[in-house]
């Protein structure tokens, strides 16, 4: 339960270890560059664009040529295989790969022109494919397609729009053109769509006869090749043929390459990594023969950076404490447990200076709740074990997603517990089965009480345990006074809360509205009751007094009092919300009896122990998927909403120190 205490840590050292020392730092990962020095006359910055782009490039070039050999050689992954995490690959490999970059650069080259190639070997196959298609009306014809005819008659060759028959071509000439003596029209193929024609003509008549047939909306024919369709189709097909083969052999020579994958991954790492401590050289001010390094190391980290750099290059070190008004990266530490919890409240929002690191009290609730509202024995062991076993079988996932299964981990196990106390073991299945199947009915008792039998008892405890998750909030507020020194605000707005509202509870407790919820009549000695009845107007009364104690209008001071005690409703509406503890676990139980019921129709034969497999599987496989989806929206709601709500804002950023920010793998330090 904190939040790491960060020191700016500022580093003076020759220039001629700049790139060694940046690249020890950037191998610790501890520290996050933030400059506080300004260029002037005798520091400037350098000019890192171009190497930083070209290191860019050389890592989307690697990056693209991976995308390359997936598309070619697809790597067999399993459904699991994003929580496999990036690979180690030894030093030695490492350094292998840096020493022969240029030749996989040459490689990574070599890829990418392959890939072009087949891709415009596909168009051009394409377009001789559409090529072959145009000449298919024409392959009855057996007279190349730029023939113009001899040295008095012409060839006209072309079509006209529909359908058309030959005698249909003579009346066009007929009508059009009654002067041409002497004509031959040949339908070449007919369609729907179009008809083509060859006519031969003189050629003293071929105007006459291409107007005549133009004003039926004749074109002539768009190809000019010296062959017959017949003959030129052949030859297309064999250069789609040969295109094929050549697909293929770069398919073949891809394949081949992508056994050199593993190599482009870690050189994709390496320019990426370069890219960025060239980023950073960018920002350092340099004068002639020195450099300045600043950013912030958390304190625990800061005498290992010392001793570190210290030992092995030249270099000033100082360390001094932040500045009032300067605003530093959070980073958080927790024990185990509470660390699995880390990510629920990143998602809300860090905290910001001066505030605590409420992870360690939240995760006791988050993990509480959660196992309340999903209270199934079975349920709770499916997704402890489940994800148990991803955490052992993948033990290099990435941080987030490990913190997130170790969170369900202990869900899981909160679940187990509640389900023990309560009963639900797959709900009643162990009742149902030895009931439709045995003969006789047998279960496994709850240790504290069945909710579906005593949904109100559920009710009650539900929201007993949301007064305590709501005062823990309000307790954690009066903490951050306390540590502050702002003792007039924890007893106004904490300590007159505390006993206004224990003093409305105590107040509620022996009523007949709280007897007909909880069943049971309360009844509480005459000197409590008047102990409740004036720490309820005393909290009252101080609260209208204090709340608005800045301002100094008596009137407006009252007023805002009076606003901030008609609070007491948000309270009541907060304290409401914890029903929804009874709601997802009454849920969960309801709808596994469903299943088990619905099972259990096809009765005590065959058939019936078929149906009960069939129907168990499916529905209780749903009923987890559902209630866990719910269980932990609802868990957040009531961190984020009632919990957060009395003491926390957030708003804090987060560390982000200068690392080495690989892709693909992680080299193993020696």
């Amino acid at each position: 339960m904190a939040v790491l205490q960060m020191q700016r840590m500022s580093i003076c050292a020759l220039k001629k270890d700049r790139k060694a020392i940046l690249e020890k730092i950037q191998s610790m990962g501890i520290m996050e560059i933030n400059h506080v020095l300004d260029e002037d006359e005798d520091f400037r910055r350098m000019d890192t664009a171009n190497a930083r782009s070209s290191f860019e490039k050389a890592a989307n070039s690697a990056d693209r040529a991976l995308e390359i050999l997936n598309e070619y050689a697809p790597v067999k992954t399993s459904m699991l295989s994003s929580l496999e995490g990036k690979k180690l690959v030894d030093a030695k490999v490492h350094e292998e790969v840096i020493r022969k970059r240029e030749e996989l650069l040459k490689l990574v080259s070599r890829i990418q022109v392959l890939d072009k190639e087949k891709a415009e070997n596909k168009a051009e196959i394409l377009k001789l494919e559409n090529r072959i298609e145009s000449l298919v009306p024409w392959l009855s014809l057996d007279i190349p397609m730029n023939a113009t005819g001899t040295k008095k008659t012409s060839v006209i060759l072309g079509s006209i729009p529909g359908q058309a028959d030959i005698s249909g071509i003579y009346e066009i000439l007929a009508d059009a053109a009654p002067e041409v003596e002497a004509a031959d029209a040949y339908v070449i193929s007919s369609g729907q769509d179009m008809t083509c024609i060859a006519v031969i003509c003189l050629k003293q008549e071929e105007q006459s006869i291409e107007e005549a047939l133009r004003s039926r909306g004749f074109s002539r024919i768009a190809q000019s090749s010296a062959k017959t369709p017949a003959g030129e189709t052949e030859e297309l097909k064999q250069a789609i043929k040969e295109k094929e083969n050549r697909i293929s052999q770069i398919e073949q020579e891809v394949i081949r390459l992508a056994e050199q994958r593993e190599e482009i991954y870690l050189l994709a790492d390496y320019y990426r990594v370069r890219a960025e401590k060239y980023e950073v050289l960018g920002e350092i001010p340099q004068s002639a023969n020195t450099f300045v390094l600043s950013g912030y190391v958390p304190h625990r980290d800061v005498e290992k950076v010392k001793r570190v750099l210290e030992s092995k290059y030249d270099c000033a070190i100082d360390v001094e404490e932040l500045k009032e008004e300067e605003e530093p990266p959070v980073l958080l530490k927790n024990n185990k447990f509470s660390a699995s919890a880390e990510g629920v409240l990143e998602s809300f929002g860090l905290p910001k200076k001066g505030e605590i690191d409420p992870t360690a009290i939240m995760s006791v609730f988050y993990v509480f709740l959660f196992g309340l509202m999903l209270s199934d024995a079975a349920y709770g062991a499916i997704v402890s074990i489940a994800c148990g076993v991803l955490i052992l079988k993948f033990p290099r996932m990435s941080e987030g997603m490990k913190k997130s299964i170790q969170l369900f981990f202990w869900c899981g196990l909160s679940t187990l517990f509640w389900g023990i106390m309560f009963g639900g073991y797959f709900g009643d299945v162990i009742n149902v089965v030895s009931r439709t199947f045995f003969g006789h009915e047998v279960g496994i008792k709850a240790l504290w009480f069945v909710p579906l039998n005593n949904p109100m008892k559920l009710l009650i405890y539900s929201m007993v345990f949301g007064l305590i998750h709501l005062f823990t909030g309000l307790g954690i507020k009066g903490y951050m006074c306390i540590r502050d020194k702002k003792y007039v605000d924890f007893l106004c707005d904490v300590v007159l809360w505390y006993v206004f509202l224990f003093g409305l509870i105590l107040l509620l407790i022996p009523t007949d509205i709280f007897a007909s919820i909880a069943q049971v009549q309360i009844t509480f000695p005459p000197v409590v009751n008047a102990i409740a009845k004036w720490a309820s107007i005393l909290g009252a009364v101080g609260i209208v007094l204090m709340s608005g104690r800045a301002n100094k209008n008596f009137g407006l001071r009252i007023a805002l009092g009076a606003y901030d005690l008609y609070n007491v409703t948000g309270w009541l509406s907060d304290v409401l919300s914890y029903s929804r503890l009874l709601a997802l676990g009454l849920a969960t139980g309801v709808i596994a009896q469903v299943v088990n019921q619905m099972g259990s129709m096809g009765g005590k034969s065959v058939f019936g122990v078929i149906l009960f497999v069939i129907v168990f599987i499916i529905g209780h496989v749903f009923n987890i998927a559902i209630n866990l989806l719910g269980a932990y929206v609802h868990t957040n709601r009531l961190q984020y909403v009632e919990f957060f709500g009395k003491f926390y804002e957030g708003g804090g950023r987060a560390f982000h120190p200068f690392r080495e920010n690989t892709k693909y793998a992680d080299v193993k330090e020696e």
